[in-house]
């Protein structure tokens, strides 16, 4: 058995060469593949304590735009779900891109602006903190993707075994429901 893994923000692939299991962000659209739902998963807004002490105080939800955003690249993110900065933040602007949402969390750490990053991740590192919880509360899904034949691989199920297990675990972390941190 060979494990790669690739970090992605985009639509499950139609024709995959090579790839038994997509692990991807909302509901795929596929026809010769099955999908199923493997996880929810909640998205926030986060800054570091020393970005924030070094900024006006923040009052409402609407000024998190005046500050950088941490997401990801623009040019390389095709998934709608998302697509969150777009939809909810029309004025804010792009301060660093990166393809991996724990780049992402190690950016928003060192102060390079507000991260809107998984709270499954944002949770563990103290030196963040959460902006207005109740108000900047993003739930998405992660989903699984493969061939029928594939799925019936004894690599690929104790592959997909492992991952269960994994998300089964941490349930509760993955979906940090609206609320200030515990």
């Amino acid at each position: 058995m060979r494990l790669e893994m690739i970090n992605a923000a985009r639509r499950a692939q139609t024709n995959p060469v090579g790839i038994d299991l997509e692990v991807v962000v909302g509901r795929p659209e596929v026809s010769r593949k099955e999908a199923f739902h493997l996880a929810d998963y909640s998205l926030g807004v986060y800054a570091s304590q020393d970005y924030l002490a070094a900024h006006p105080p923040l009052r409402t939800p609407e000024q998190v735009q005046e500050h950088p955003l941490i997401y990801f690249v623009d040019s390389m993110q095709d998934v709608a779900e998302l697509d969150i900065p777009r939809r909810r933040f029309p004025r804010m602007r792009q301060g660093v891109g990166a393809t991996s949402s724990v780049v992402h969390v190690e950016l928003t750490r060192a102060g390079a602006g507000i991260g809107l990053l998984p709270c499954y991740l944002a949770e563990r590192v103290p030196e963040l903190v959460r902006l207005f919880p109740e108000e900047l509360w993003f739930p998405v899904e992660y989903w699984v993707v493969s061939r029928s034949d594939l799925l019936r691989r004894p690599a690929v199920q104790a592959v997909m075994a492992a991952i269960r297990a994994a998300v089964a675990q941490m349930r509760e972390e993955l979906v940090a429901a609206p609320g200030p941190r515990a």
